[in-house]
């Protein structure tokens, strides 16, 4: 399969996509980002808390 008959079927493909309208596309993104923030606020109390039980222990 040469490089032209591989972008010929990546538009075909792309055309049958149903894309997210402009409402989903924000309630999506804001689902992202919280969820994002909520588990990277979460490891790092783990990691402090981990920290601080190590620091009782190896000090």
């Amino acid at each position: 399969m040469n490089l032209v008959t591989f972008f010929k079927n990546v538009s075909r493909e792309m055309k049958k996509v149903s894309w997210p309208k402009g409402q989903e596309l924000t309630r999506y993104t804001i689902t992202v980002v919280s969820t994002v923030a909520f588990v990277a606020v979460f490891f790092a109390v783990v990691d402090l808390g981990i920290s601080g039980i190590l620091n009782l222990f190896f000090e």
